[in-house]
């Protein structure tokens, strides 16, 4: 393994935060800048399997992309570790709550995202490849809990 450079580790982080935000506020072509081209991405176990960024856009904003879809993506308990000064691997815990009015459900799960990492002759950290594994998941129907209101979305059209 290779000596990570401090700034090299928190350019990941970013990275890897940055693509959380980017799905979460459904800003799509920001989300772009976090791939390689050639990315490629599997989640859920490899359910949804995708072999380049074009690919994998089309099913995060098809899939996300919804005004009645509204989610929270949160990462944590980075394991990165460095091959060289240009490829790197990481290990991320992910807890997301995913609210859809369309379908009238609550999804709640954890997962541990397994993603390559490759810096560009730019200098700039992009994901190659990127993947989950689901620990759980949970699907609540809304209308089961008694009172349950979405009181505001970013979304909601007024």
């Amino acid at each position: 393994m290779h000596e990570p450079n401090w700034r090299d580790l928190e350019a990941i982080k970013r990275l890897k935060y940055k693509y959380q935000r980017c799905i979460d506020t459904k800003r799509w072509a920001e989300l772009r800048e976090c791939f390689s081209e050639d990315a490629t991405a599997a989640y859920s176990g490899g359910k949804f399997s995708f072999d380049n960024r074009d690919a994998i856009l089309q099913f995060l904003e098809g899939a996300m992309g919804a005004d009645s879809f509204h989610s929270c993506h949160a990462v944590s308990q980075p394991e990165i570790d460095f091959v060289d000064e240009r490829t790197a691997f990481g290990r991320w815990c992910l807890q997301d709550t995913v609210i859809d009015t369309h379908f009238d459900m609550i999804i709640h799960g954890a997962a541990f995202y397994e993603d390559e990492y490759r810096k560009g002759d730019d200098g700039i950290w992009r994901i190659s490849k990127t993947g989950y594994q689901r620990t759980y998941e949970q699907m609540v129907p809304r209308k089961s809990i008694e009172g349950l209101s979405l009181t505001e979305s970013r979304w909601a059209k007024s």
